[in-house]
């Protein structure tokens, strides 16, 4: 398993060997030993999601109120989507930036998010599957999100192919917007949870 840390704290990329034969594909996308080595604690796993999406399906972009927060180890077991990873703590060094990873059922490429971060992504291709391992349980109060489409984030959808967004992601607020509001969580907030789950 090759690990890489990648530039916003907290996002990870994670990419398995595959094992091809005449049977089809093996490969492990997810494996404790190398999370823990990279990382320097075991993954809690409360709740496994799955979602499946069309071409052009934008969901996103998701984060939770910190602490508790909810981590999430994604990755694409069938067809190809792009993840991006948005940062949202306010006060953090790389505050607004993204990092997106193309994930997809061929290279079984996962990412890795830490509590406090935005999460979105597109998928490329129809019947797009996404499997997600997620920290703590789904608490719809708790839920909160800023627009895909917010020109001064200027994620990196494909251009294409027309967007597809829920009505409540169409409707979310900017990221700037988010700020005014108090939805977004802090950078200090955050570090000190990662302290306090991780010690």
């Amino acid at each position: 398993m090759r690990v890489t840390e990648l530039p916003i704290v907290g996002a990870w990329m994670f990419e398995p060997p595959v094992f091809p034969d005449a049977r089809g594909v093996f490969a492990a996308p997810f494996q404790s030993a190398a999370f823990r080595s990279a990382l320097g604690f075991d993954l809690t796993v409360a709740q496994t999601n799955h979602s499946v999406s069309a071409r052009g399906v934008i969901r996103g972009v998701h984060f939770a109120d910190t602490p508790p927060g909810q981590a999430k180890y994604v990755y694409c077991p069938r067809g190809a989507l792009l993840d991006v990873i948005v940062d949202v703590r306010l006060g953090s060094p790389t505050f607004g930036r993204f990092e997106a990873v193309e994930l997809d059922a061929t290279s079984c490429r996962a990412v890795y998010l830490a509590e406090g971060l935005g999460h979105a992504f597109v998928a490329l291709t129809d019947d797009t599957v996404m499997a997600y391992l997620c920290s703590t349980p789904y608490n719809p109060a708790g839920e909160r999100g800023v627009s895909p489409m917010d020109p001064d984030l200027g994620l990196p959808w494909p251009s294409d192919v027309a967007p597809v967004l829920s009505e409540k992601d169409a409707a979310a607020p900017t990221l700037a917007e988010a700020a005014d509001q108090g939805l977004l969580p802090r950078w200090d907030a955050c570090a000190e949870w990662y302290l306090r789950l991780r010690s």
